[in-house]
This record gives C-alpha cells, sequence and structure tokens, in this order.
C-alpha cells in the first residue's frame, strides 16, 4: 500500500475513490430495487401473461403461501429476483482476467455498457413483455455488479494510503448500503412505486453507470497495476504524482520494486493454483471464511425479507422499519473505521441479537393477537437494527478489502476471483433458501444463524490477523511465521516421537 500521512489526503483521491465507489451504489440499489414494487410487479406480470389473479397470497415467517390459481406468476417474480446472483455469481469468475487486460479503471468503464443496457431493459418493461424485459435486465445488471463487486475494492485498495486503508476500504460497503436505503425510498408508493411509474425505479439503476462513466476518465490508473503489472515506471510515477500532489516518489517506487521482486520469484497465481498450493491455504481460507460469514450471518435475510419479519413482530407499519433498517446500515457504516480484528466482538454479539430477535417473535406468535405486547415488537425491531449495526461496523466491509490485503500482486486477482463467486454463491443461498427454512423452523431461523455466527466468531479470534497499518508484505510474512511454527511444532513432535522409539 502506498504510506502517506492523513494530512496530505489530496481531492483526487476522494474523487478517485468517490468515482470507484458509484459501481457499488448500484450494486445495492441493484439488490434492494426489486423489493419493495413486488405485489405491482407481479399484477402486471398478471396482466402481461392473462393471468387471473382472484386470490391474494400471505406469506410471513411460520406460514406457506396459500394457494393461487396459476402458480407461473411466482415462478417469474422467484427467477425475477434470483436471476441477478446468478448473473454475479457468472461474472465474479472473469474479474481477475479484465482487471489484468484492461486495467482497473478502463475495465470500471467498460462493464458500465452492461449496467446501462440492464437499466435500460428494466425501465422499458412496461412497454413490452415486462417478465422477459425484467428477467433479462436483472441477468445483465447482476453480470455488471459481479465485476463490480471484485474492481472496485481492487481499485480502491490499490490507491488508498496505508494510514486510510481501512477508512477508505469502507466507502465500497458505505455505498452499498446507500443502493439499498436509495431503493426502499424511491419504492414508496407515494413515490415510484406506484402502478404509474414503478418502471423508472427499475431504470433509475443505469444513472450511478452514467455519472461513473464521466467521473472515471479524470481519475489516475492504479500506480501498482501500472509499475508491477505492466513495467511502466514512468506511468506509475505521473499516477503517484497527480494521486498524492507529491515531486518525490521514490519511496513509493521502492515499495512497489520490492513487492515486484517478490512477484517474480514466482509464477502468476492461477485459480487452480491458489487451491492447491500450501503458501496460500491459510490466506485463503481465512477470506473465504469471511466472505461466508457475511452471507451467513443472515443480514441479506433481513435485506430480502425484513418487512415481512417486522410484520410477523406485530409493527403496523413494516415499510417504514425496513427504511429505519438503511438508515441504521448508513450511519454504523460510516462508524465502521476501527480495527479489523473487533469483528471478533462484534460477530459475537450480533449472535446475541439474532437470539433476541428468535425470543421477541416466538413470543408474539405464541399469543394470540389481542394479547400480543407492543415492547416485544419493538424489542424484535431494536435486535435487528442492533444486528445490523453490528454488521456494518465489522462482517459487513471488512471481507471486500481484506482478500486484497492478505494476498500480493501475483495471486490478488485470482483470490478476488474465488472470494467473489464464494460471496454470491452465499448470498443466493441465502436469499433462495430462509423461506424455506423459515417455514419449517418458524422463528427459531435465528437460533441457526446466532449460532453459524458464534463459529465465526471463534474462528475469526484464533485465525484473522490484524492488517490496520501493514503493508502487504508484512502481512505476507505473518502467515508465513505461522506456517514456519507449525512446520517447526510438527518437527519437534516427530523428533520426539524419534528419540523415544529409539530409548525404548
Amino acid at each position: 500500500m502506498l504510506r502517506c500521512p492523513a494530512d496530505e489526503v489530496t481531492g483526487l483521491l476522494l474523487l478517485s475513490v468517490f468515482a470507484a465507489v458509484l459501481g457499488s451504489l448500484q450494486f445495492g440499489y441493484g439488490l434492494g430495487v426489486i423489493n419493495a414494487p413486488q405485489a405491482i410487479i407481479e399484477k402486471h406480470y398478471a396482466h402481461i401473461l392473462n393471468i387471473d389473479q382472484n386470490e391474494t397470497m400471505a406469506t410471513n415467517l411460520t406460514q406457506s403461501p396459500n394457494p393461487i390459481k396459476d402458480r407461473r406468476i411466482i415462478i417469474y417474480w422467484t427467477v425475477s429476483v434470483s436471476i441477478f446472483c446468478i448473473g454475479g455469481m457468472f461474472s465474479s469468475f472473469f474479474v481477475g482476467c479484465l482487471a489484468d487486460r484492461l486495467g482497473r479503471l478502463k475495465s470500471m468503464i467498460a462493464i458500465n455498457i452492461l449496467a446501462i443496457v440492464g437499466a435500460l431493459l428494466m425501465g422499458l418493461a412496461k412497454f413490452g413483455p415486462s417478465h422477459i424485459l425484467i428477467i433479462t435486465g436483472r441477468a445483465i445488471t447482476g453480470i455488471y455488479c459481479g465485476l463490480s463487486s471484485g474492481l472496485v475494492p481492487m481499485y480502491v485498495g490499490e490507491i488508498s494510503p496505508t494510514s486510510l486503508r481501512g477508512a477508505l476500504g469502507t466507502m465500497h460497503q458505505l455505498a452499498i448500503v446507500t443502493g439499498i436505503l436509495l431503493s426502499q425510498v424511491f419504492g414508496l408508493s407515494f413515490l415510484l412505486g406506484n402502478d404509474r411509474l414503478w418502471p423508472a425505479i427499475l431504470g433509475l439503476s443505469g444513472v450511478p453507470a452514467l455519472l461513473q462513466t464521466i467521473l472515471l476518465p479524470f481519475c489516475p490508473e492504479s500506480p501498482r497495476y501500472l509499475y508491477i503489472k505492466l513495467g511502466r515506471e514512468d506511468a506509475a510515477r505521473k499516477s503517484l504524482k497527480r494521486l498524492l500532489q507529491i515531486s518525490d516518489t521514490d519511496k513509493y517506487i521502492e515499495e512497489m520494486k520490492k513487492e515486484k521482486e517478490e512477484i517474480q520469484k514466482e509464477k502468476k497465481v492461477s485459480v487452480a493454483q491458489l487451491f492447491c498450493s500450501s503458501n496460500y491455504r491459510q490466506p485463503l481460507t481465512v477470506a473465504l471464511m469471511l466472505h461466508i460469514s457475511q452471507q451467513l450471518s443472515g443480514i441479506n435475510a433481513i435485506f430480502y425479507y425484513s418487512t415481512s419479519i417486522f410484520r410477523t413482530a406485530g409493527l403496523s407499519h413494516p415499510v417504514y422499519a425496513t427504511i429505519g433498517v438503511g438508515v441504521v446500515n448508513i450511519i454504523f457504516t460510516v462508524v465502521s473505521v476501527s480495527s479489523q480484528k473487533n469483528m471478533v466482538l462484534e460477530s459475537f454479539l450480533m449472535s446475541k441479537k439474532k437470539t433476541w430477535i428468535s425470543v421477541a417473535l416466538c413470543y408474539n406468535l405464541r399469543t394470540s393477537p389481542e394479547h400480543n405486547f407492543t415492547w416485544m415488537s419493538y424489542l424484535s425491531m431494536s435486535a435487528i437494527f442492533i444486528f445490523v449495526a453490528f454488521f456494518e461496523i465489522g462482517p459487513g466491509p471488512i471481507p471486500w478489502f481484506i482478500v486484497a490485503e492478505l494476498f500480493r500482486q501475483g495471486a490478488r486477482p485470482a483470490a478476488i476471483t474465488i472470494a467473489g463467486f464464494c460471496n454470491w454463491t452465499c448470498n443466493f443461498i441465502v436469499g433462495m433458501c430462509f423461506p424455506y427454512i423459515a417455514e419449517l423452523c418458524g422463528p427459531y431461523v435465528f437460533v441457526i444463524f446466532a449460532g453459524l455466527l458464534f463459529g465465526f466468531t471463534l474462528f475469526t479470534y484464533f485465525k484473522v490477523p490484524e492488517t490496520k497499518g501493514k503493508t502487504f508484505e508484512q502481512i505476507v510474512q505473518g502467515f508465513r511465521r505461522k506456517k514456519l511454527s507449525s512446520a517447526q511444532l510438527k518437527a519437534s513432535a516427530t523428533e520426539l516421537e524419534h528419540l523415544g522409539s529409539t530409548e525404548a
């Protein structure tokens, strides 16, 4: 990482980070935009497909949906939601290849074509076969988001000064939760979530891509990519001078030179080699476990089904409580500039909040509506708010940029590719399976998430290294020392066994 004091942060550095995380904003908007106008879009699907929908479908956490005359609506809606994650899973494999071939900056500009095309298809859905246009648009948008979710942290991580790496790294997650909140607000019925304007809320997802296309040409390419990957020292110096507003770039070039020499000692690492090599086993395990823990914490179960959860908890206006989740998201993402290792405490507290949610929901569901206690409804809402707050302080932003910290330039693209695919896959699993697990387990479904979080807490405490304020080389050396210590312990144990057998 580049080293510079906090008071040397320049306007161009902030502009570059802002322009990059516009892709993350669109990612968050795409996650949340499809949920608010669900009933309206399903009604339009029925009209287009000439399906008579005289019965409504009532869903909660403990009851199965009431039967409807034609289940094609359910199928089309499920595909409309899940195709987004499938697109992201597919495209996440190509992040490293695209980043190395075109560069970080040009790659982000090029993929905006996908975002704009996807937005246009969804925005014009009312004037054609809406189910086909929305599904196609969501698939293309998912492909874009799968690429963007890898490229943005890679670029931001490589241009960020070491002293501000954690703070600037959280901008990716901040932009995501801001996009989710915007989609929830625009989805209110008196804004765009109505029969007349619902295509506009889908089409607005292309606006961040347009703005990013305008801003990115004014931003410098990653100096590390220019020097280490392309060997263009003059271009790297020029990028450093623009980025940090300095004249002497020798110490930064020297740092990158050392890293490049280390990379040249090792061949370029592919995805297959990353899994097979014992040198990368520990950092890869840490990276994947952090991404798995992010998704299996149950956070997307709340994002996808919070309105249903709040309604089950007895709140009279669940939509506004859902928007409250978005507000809490943003506030505590801003706060999340603490030590990465603090995720241990936050994950443990998150598991306790999950238990509170289950207790409150179970109590409300076991009592008749006239005997439900208002304070129990607010307890469940408060537990969800606090859970989301702790998520954004630790497990939310950290997995996205810690991958860039755990691997050097040679292995970083492959590692980000694997981590991105893992994150998208777990996202898809939670989104698809939560309603069915909730139907089987009722409110106790959150106890499952609490147990998983407790396990992830133990893993984080014993296995995740502290990376704040450390260079890439220092972090890699830390893993090497752990590996060496383990090898020495095994060797000592073998030697003792040999001596024992000799004496015998």
